[in-house]
């Protein structure tokens, strides 16, 4: 006999729960679905828990390179960094154990198995001792996530050749590492390892590491990596990967590099397959990603999808918002539609990188003309303060409407300084009001400030 709902949710991630807690507070009858861990890979494996590990980082670093910069000496530092892993379990437990709460606070049932379609309206879920459920919902959501692709050619061990997830959960370093990627998860995985002294070399197939980000912060990044000593090869095609021993031996063109350890850190792909997808009639494209319009709607009535499986940004908080979305159009509620440009990206390696829009680059290409407001950390007195001022703050503005097209960051905690940015962008601000709303003084926000004054031909403090 199948349960009845009126929604279910086949997957527990940032996007799958909070659908799932929003189609709840809409009167919705909610279940929820997934085959391994609440909280998906954001919570458990990905952004929590590799968030303890650079905080962890960031102290190790200031320890070992820039004790004498703030009066400290050791004659014997140690570092363990099984204390940072420990820490970073502990935190990412402390989460996912919240997200159980907030099932149960909003009175949705957890279904802990493998999903499946049986039919559009109907997910048959097989648990880990082969007992099967029922469940049957007018509407399903499909947020299945996306796994790390592998390299054609490169077998993935989880000893010497690892994606992130088994770097994430070891509790040792290598002494030496090659990490193939030069994207969020590859600067974010070098900047911890450099900063317990692992000899970290980066190798990137296009021209730039943060290939997706303004060139000038992907030049602003390599400047600040290699001068911590993290070697970085861009434009650089692998030419094999394989173990040799107790040795990682990673042939590039010209050199060959023997390493502990290698760290695949290039792409994504989509969890869409063995849901029954196909056999309901869902569109998936040739990558697997399944086709949504803005609502969150997948071709088949009743079938929904958010989050990375959809493929159209596999970011934890655009996951989220899509959730949101997709349920109050579920409810018939009042909602918006997501304008994918503009939301925003953050990468947390040292510097840290934030942006959203466009960069100078594809604004001139979509044919605006353009005014830069640009300001540096370096006269921040929050910044110098803090002993951290490389980076700056740059805004892409439409030269004619004042509109905010695109803003760019690299520099000390400049993920906390974004939101005010995209709600200016969103509320259609212009740099003029960015820059006449006062900023207290000293913070880090005052360089958004500064930008907008510069964006305006006024700057102040430049």
């Amino acid at each position: 006999m199948a349960e009845n709902f009126d929604v279910v949710v086949i997957g527990a991630g940032p996007a799958g729960y909070v659908a799932a807690i929003r189609a709840a507070q809409l009167k919705q009858k909610t279940a929820i679905v997934d085959k391994q861990w609440m909280g998906g890979v954001c919570l458990n494996v990905g952004c929590i828990p590799s968030k303890s590990l650079l905080k962890n980082a960031e102290v190790a670093h200031t320890l070992r390179e820039r004790g004498k910069d703030f009066g400290f000496s050791f004659d014997n530092l140690k570092l363990d960094y099984s204390v940072a892993f420990k820490r970073s379990r502990q935190n990412s437990d402390r989460l996912v154990k919240g997200v159980g709460f907030l099932m149960r606070k909003n009175s949705i049932p957890i279904f802990m198995g493998e999903a499946k379609f049986k039919a559009k309206d109907t997910v048959t879920v097989t648990d880990q001792d082969g007992k099967v459920t029922e469940l049957k919902a007018k509407n399903i959501i499909v947020a299945t996530g996306a796994s790390a692709a592998t390299l054609p050619g490169v077998s993935v061990d989880g000893k010497k050749i690892v994606t992130y997830l088994e770097a994430i959960m070891q509790d040792t370093l290598p002494a030496s590492v090659v990490i193939v990627g030069g994207g969020s998860i590859g600067t974010e995985f070098a900047t911890i390892w450099n900063s317990y002294g692992v000899d970290v070399t980066i190798i990137e197939l296009l021209p730039r590491i943060l290939p997706r980000e303004d060139e000038e912060v992907s030049k602003e990044l390599t400047k600040e990596l290699t001068k911590r000593g993290i070697k970085i090869k861009t434009g650089v095609k692998f030419e094999s990967i394989a173990v040799s021993g107790n040795k990682v031996k990673v042939k590039l063109p010209g050199e060959t590099l023997d390493v502990d350890q290698a760290l695949v850190a290039t792409a994504f792909t989509p969890n869409s397959n063995g849901l029954g997808l196909e056999a309901v009639g869902v569109k998936v494209d040739q990558r697997g990603m399944v086709e949504i319009n803005e609502k969150m709607q997948t071709n088949v009535p009743g079938i929904w999808a958010i989050g990375d499986v959809t493929g159209k940004l596999m970011l934890a908080h655009v996951g989220s918002a899509m959730g949101i979305i997709c349920a109050e159009n579920i409810a018939g509620a009042e909602t918006i539609t997501l304008n994918y440009d503009m939301m925003p990206r953050a990468t947390y390696c040292h510097p840290q990188v934030a942006s959203f829009g466009l960069t100078e680059a594809q604004a001139k290409e979509r044919g605006h003309g353009i005014k830069i407001g640009r300001f540096p950390f370096q006269p921040n007195g929050k910044a110098l303060g803090l002993g951290d001022y490389a980076g700056f703050v740059k805004l892409v503005v439409d030269e004619k409407y004042g509109e905010i097209l695109g803003a760019h960051l690299i520099g000390p905690d400049v993920t906390e300084l974004l939101p005010e940015l995209t709600l200016a962008q969103m509320m259609e601000l212009t740099p003029h009001e960015i820059a006449r709303n006062v900023h207290a003084h000293p913070t880090l926000s005052e360089v958004l400030m500064e930008a907008a004054h510069g964006a305006e031909g006024t700057p102040i403090h430049i």
